[in-house]
């Protein structure tokens, strides 16, 4: 557990050092902060309901952008090879990679409590719906992580990490909508599609309400992608 904490502080700190990061940060803030204000309505009862629903959609194209030089860059320059051969084993150096990508994750949306700061001031906020957006926010962005893990243990190439991780997102966003709305002959197909769209779960959570399924939707699909990163990385230990 410390090595891989360590691995975590390492990937965090990393990607402080790129100026790509704060050049995301500041458009992030500044892009939600807009949508904010031009929602709010002083001395009414407020909601995130649509700025959480945007941020949702924004780590679309954010989080690849964050994962794809997890493993990648590593490759690359070949330092995940020493890693490989040190002490720590695959599981730890994929955990804690993923760690890493959610900690710059927490400081990507904290802006957001300032909003929510000026809405206690100025305006009468729900808190439970606030409360499972975050929660909602999280578990998004963190199975959007552990697919740009599994992109960026795929490839040294970052630009192809990051175009991986897009497809992916896109086949549990976009491709299961679209199928899902279809005329298909079999109710349990069409049932089973769209259980795996990520917005469809991530919904519930907006809309203040936590289900055990879709809690249990997004853990289990951070445990898959993790695991099939590990078993990539595996791999090129018999090459």
């Amino acid at each position: 557990m410390h090595q891989t904490l360590t691995i975590a502080r390492r990937e965090i700190t990393s990607l402080f050092f790129s100026p790509i990061a704060y050049v995301v940060l500041g458009l992030f803030a500044l892009g939600v902060t807009w949508i904010f204000f031009l929602g709010f309505v002083p001395g009414q009862q407020a909601t995130m309901r649509s700025v959480f629903g945007l941020v949702a959609r924004f780590m679309i194209f954010i989080l690849p952008a964050v994962s794809m030089r997890l493993l990648a860059d590593e490759t690359r320059s070949g330092t995940l090879e020493v890693l490989m051969t040190s002490p720590i084993n695959d599981a730890q150096v994929v955990v804690g990679k993923w760690l890493g990508a959610m900690g710059f994750l927490l400081v990507l949306i904290s802006p957001l409590i300032v909003l929510i700061g000026v809405m206690e001031i100025y305006a009468d906020p729900d808190y439970g719906p606030i409360i499972t957006g975050f929660v909602g926010l999280l578990l998004i962005g963190g199975l959007y992580l552990a697919m740009g893990t599994l992109a960026s243990a795929a490839t040294q190439n970052q630009i192809i990490a990051f175009f991986i991780t897009l497809f992916l997102i896109g086949m549990f966003t976009i491709v299961t909508m679209i199928l899902g709305s279809m005329n298909l002959a079999n109710a349990n197909v069409r049932e089973a599609i769209f259980y795996l769209n990520v917005e469809t779960h991530y919904a519930q959570f907006n809309r203040g309400l936590i289900d055990t399924a879709d809690v249990v939707f997004f853990l289990s699909g951070i445990v898959l992608f993790l695991f099939l990163a590990v078993k990539l990385l595996e791999s090129r230990r018999w090459r």
